[in-house]
């Protein structure tokens, strides 16, 4: 018997990987002879670059960068075993996160460290990067990370821009001459699960903007410059990206990517299940578990476990998926591929206890899954 293993990670409970071992565990219990096929997974988000680096066999990098308020600080990304690809999540280095509520400033906050953990992949001599970009603290347009990588923002006056999506205003001309031109010999693949555009009412100021630390008088002057920025991209690019979907996310670092690293946006999980050749890998399985902490209605919207189940939908492969907890909604999933959601929770229990037995809860409930099975 043949049974892949690809969960996500079940949120302050246990990795991805951990997941997928205490699935394994609960499944030799019944089936000590059945290969277990472990593949950790992720969405793009928080844990893509563990999953990846722990699936591959690779290694974290940690290297110092100037976090959001450009204060100096390391951040990590991953380097796959094949050493050819690099994984970055960019919150590690400017995300919201890293700055305590009262600090958040999107007039001052830089993805600039962003950019340094670009330069520093190439380094390595990568050929493909891979960006997570949720979760930014940011609203400069991807400007810091780019003048990490050698393009130069300048004002009417000639001088540099300062970081932050309040300097963007004076924005006057714009030199790609410093780009680092290795650059152009790397895929760059963007994990963006957001459809906003750069600008207007469901822009990146408007509507991500506020949880960043921007008032509405803010927010309106970020939309302002980030409209100047998309002017003089569409001037000296004949890029329009104003529009573009995805180019808002993370405070428009999306155009940045697309309009000066010809970055390709996808949605998250659809990146990840590549990366991993989880399809492959899925050919000839008897069964598929999956799962993460929540599984609800917003399941259905690119989250791991919906991504899992379609592609063991192509091959008619049976899809069980288990969850610390079932929210509303889920009916529709049976309608793409989940074969059945199982709860791994024992009893009534707090939180805290739920989160600390988490991988002994999955790994009980995925061996009566698999004595049901076995009859």
């Amino acid at each position: 018997m043949k049974i892949v293993l690809a969960p996500d990670s079940f949120k302050e409970s246990m990795t991805a990987k951990n997941a997928a071992l205490a699935m394994e565990k609960g499944i030799l219990k019944v089936f000590p002879d059945a290969e277990c096929v472990i593949v950790p997974m992720a969405d793009g988000g928080e844990g893509t670059v563990e999953s990846l680096v722990s699936m591959t066999n690779g290694e974290i990098i940690k290297t110092e960068v100037l976090g959001p308020l450009g204060e100096k600080r390391f951040a990590e990304y991953g380097l796959l075993g094949e050493g050819q690809t690099a994984v970055i999540e960019m919150a590690t280095a400017s995300g919201l996160e890293l700055i305590q509520p009262e600090d958040r400033n999107p007039l001052i906050t830089t993805t600039y460290g962003t950019g340094q953990l670009i330069k520093s992949a190439l380094d390595k001599g990568v050929t493909r990067i891979l960006i997570g970009i949720g979760g930014s603290a940011t609203n400069d347009g991807g400007v810091g990370m780019l003048q990490a990588l050698g393009v130069s923002f300048k004002d009417k006056n000639g001088e540099e821009l300062v970081f932050g999506g309040g300097a963007l205003g004076q924005l006057h001309s714009i030199d790609l001459s410093g780009l680092d031109d290795r650059i152009s010999q790397v895929k760059i693949d963007v994990a963006c699960d957001v459809t906003n555009p750069l600008i207007g009412e469901n822009g990146a100021s408007a509507i991500f903007g506020p949880q960043k630390g921007a008032t509405p008088e803010i927010v309106q002057l970020l939309d302002q410059n980030l409209a100047l920025y998309a002017d003089l991209i569409k001037q000296d690019l004949g890029k329009d990206i104003a529009y573009t979907e995805g180019a808002g996310a993370a405070g428009g670092l999306g155009a940045g990517l697309m309009a000066f690293l010809n970055a390709h946006l996808k949605k998250g999980v659809e990146l990840v299940i590549e990366y991993t050749g989880l399809e492959e890998r899925v050919k000839g399985a008897d069964y598929v578990f999956t799962g993460e902490g929540s599984i609800d209605g917003q399941t259905l919207f690119g989250k791991t476990p919906f991504g899992v189940a379609t592609i063991a939908q192509k091959y008619s492969i049976p899809v069980i998926a288990f969850a610390g907890r079932i929210g509303t909604g889920v009916e529709p999933l049976y309608d793409h591929g989940f074969t059945a959601i199982i709860g791994i929770l024992t009893g009534v229990t707090s939180l805290n206890e739920a989160l600390e037995s988490g991988e002994a809860n999955l790994a009980f409930a995925v061996e009566n899954i698999c004595r049901v099975l076995k009859k």
